[in-house]
């Protein structure tokens, strides 16, 4: 079992992508460019069973993803048997295709929580986004429902240059939507994202005045909602640890039953993932080649193992450092220090005004 020098932890969430199947067509998708056929997805009982496994190996919470969940007809089957292995359950939906019916099913057999996702704060431009009429009305009409039923709630707005100037309307969007907390989710671009780079990446000056929004509206809204945000990679001055670092806190389980350290990790060539359909999941987290691939800092460059921030941020996110540089091994260029730097202030600057092309299956 290598880990490049690390002490083997055990995970704590788990991301299950039930689906790749989605109503919206996202310019800034984050899932694979060659998305699972509804053929190959796990069947309820076979995510049962990893439900079970991922108890017994230290997870607490369970993601429940795609695409969108509701997609799956067993949906409710699918989150009773994560509630009967004892994970706290969270959907994460497009909100559209959760009825009323659906959500009081799920609310019956436990449901813990729900995160909505919000494209913007005026529904012109959000459905626009989302490539969906009506879809930012789904969303209101889902989140009443689940407030009504006394399910926490979390609205994820993801922020480009097209929404990034209305921050402080879309905190005042969640907070009317009755949720305890919103996270301002900067694109992140890998996958289908990379194709709208240029049409999503927002201003450096359009990047400050968020920053000093989120300050402003976390100190008038303290006690009322959690705001959670981070500065983006293309404007940041240091990385953020991969996933809280390669294969040492979470884990994700695709449609079809690969098991992956990070949501983008398909991007990376040559990489061995194995599947919950050969391998228990025990085994897979502690020696599939995949997951040991990145695991502490060993395998970094001499830049990142002699600084004094190689065990906060690992050297930053793998599929970054593969996506801009072609070696996944290689400092993130997203770093100040990095000899790539050059490559993301560069790519900072390009905007362009032309039309999403949407991600649809």
């Amino acid at each position: 079992m290598a880990t490049n020098g690390a002490a083997l932890s055990r995970p704590l969430g788990l991301l299950a992508e039930l689906t790749h199947r989605c109503p919206l067509g996202c310019p800034y998708c984050s899932n694979p460019i060659a998305l699972d056929p509804r053929g190959d997805e796990l069947d309820a009982a076979t995510w049962a069973r990893v439900f079970r496994e991922a108890a017994a190996l230290g997870v607490l919470q369970v993601h429940l993803s795609g695409g969108e969940p509701a997609s799956r007809r067993d949906l409710v089957d699918i989150m009773r048997s994560a509630r009967d292995a004892g994970l706290y359950t969270n959907l994460i939906t497009s909100g559209v295709g959760v009825t009323p019916k659906l959500l009081g099913a799920l609310a019956d057999a436990g449901l813990d929580h729900v995160q909505v996702s919000i494209q913007d704060s005026e529904q012109k431009s959000a459905d626009h986004i989302a490539g969906y009429e009506g879809a930012y009305a789904r969303k209101r009409a889902l989140a009443a429902e689940v407030v009504a039923m006394k399910i926490p709630l979390t609205v994820n707005v993801v922020v480009h240059r097209a929404n990034i100037a209305r921050i402080e309307e879309q905190v005042a969007l969640a907070l009317d939507m009755g949720a305890a907390r919103v996270e301002i989710a900067h694109v992140q671009y890998y996958g289908w994202a990379l194709k709208n780079r240029a049409a999503l990446m927002p201003t450096r000056e359009q990047v400050d005045a968020a920053v000093k929004a989120v300050e402003v509206l976390r100190a008038r809204h303290h006690g009322r909602i959690v705001i959670d945000a981070v500065v983006p990679d293309y404007h940041a001055r240091f990385p953020k640890p991969c996933v809280g670092g390669w294969g040492r806190r979470s884990l994700n389980v695709t449609p079809a039953g690969k098991v992956l350290p990070c949501h983008a990790a398909e991007s990376i060539p040559g990489l061995e993932f194995w599947s919950v359909r050969d391998h228990p999941l025990e085994e897979i987290w502690t020696s599939s080649p995949a997951f040991n691939a990145f695991r502490g800092t060993d395998f970094l460059p001499e830049l990142c193992r002699t600084c004094d921030r190689r065990e906060v941020d690992f050297g930053g996110c793998r599929c970054q450092a593969f996506a801009l540089t072609g070696d996944a091994r290689a400092t993130d260029p997203v770093c100040h220090l990095s000899p790539h730097h050059r490559l993301v202030e560069e790519l900072a600057v390009v905007q362009e005004d032309r039309v999403y092309s949407y991600r649809r299956m």
